[in-house]
């Protein structure tokens, strides 16, 4: 497992001081990592929009131009899943990282001992999350966490992906995604697969899921469809 992760801040001292950090914590802690370092929130983004396979963000709130809150909210919102740890010299500032669910902050000077306690939180949750799959966009590729998709879309020419934070439009067809994606997720219909932990009712005609979407589910699966909503909350899965 490597950990892709992150560091972006205006100030080249402290980037190579975060970067060091990060380093040793790898080293201690026996992790492999990749580590990808930027000055600027706009250096960040031309860098994210081709490869969105990132895992950590320590992002400064402060930055000249475009500010690391910004930055976060935008992320969140075209379905970013990284976990972002905040770089502050102000603690007022600390509010708006719940935003963005935020894992947490940390005030200039950062103490060794701090980063790495939160280095160690988010390796945790890593392992506690569901799998992930990487998958290829017009953008370039992205992880999803598979506790994160709602349910997918297949059109004509692309297969959208519904997430608790957003869509994601993917370059594969639905058949891909239920050999990725396992035995969690379910085929309603011949174009959608839903996560059958997002699901809330069953009814003859249509499954709804938690955020309230209702999707169309078939008279042929809906037997399929039923016993293994049964399954999951009885943790046969």
């Amino acid at each position: 497992m490597t950990l892709n992760i992150s560091i972006c801040d205006d100030e080249k001292a402290e980037v190579e001081y975060l970067s060091k950090l990060v380093s040793d914590w790898a080293q201690t802690s026996k992790i492999s990592v990749a580590i990808t370092a930027f000055n600027s929130a706009e250096e960040f983004l031309f860098s994210y929009e081709s490869d969105k396979a990132l895992d950590i963000l320590l992002l400064d709130i402060q930055m000249k131009q475009l500010d690391g809150v910004t930055l976060a909210k935008q992320l969140r919102a075209t379905g970013g899943q990284m976990q972002i740890i905040f770089i502050t010299g102000f603690p007022d500032f600390i509010a708006e990282g719940y935003e963005v669910s935020a894992l947490h902050y940390l005030i200039k000077p950062v103490k060794e001992e701090k980063l790495f306690e939160l280095l160690d939180k988010t390796l945790d949750l890593s392992k506690k999350t569901d799998d992930s799959i990487i998958i290829e966009t017009a953008d370039g590729k992205i992880r999803i966490y598979n506790k994160d998709i709602l349910y997918t879309e297949a059109f004509a020419h692309k297969t959208t992906i519904q997430t608790t934070s957003g869509s994601i439009d993917a370059r594969l067809f639905i058949s891909e995604l239920v050999e990725m994606l396992g035995d969690e997720f379910c085929c309603t219909h011949r174009s959608y697969l839903v996560g059958i932990k997002h699901i809330k009712q069953i009814t003859k005609t249509e499954v709804i899921m938690d955020n309230g979407k209702k999707i169309p589910l078939s008279r042929r699966r809906y037997g399929t469809v039923n016993q293994a909503f049964i399954n999951y909350h009885k943790g046969a899965i």
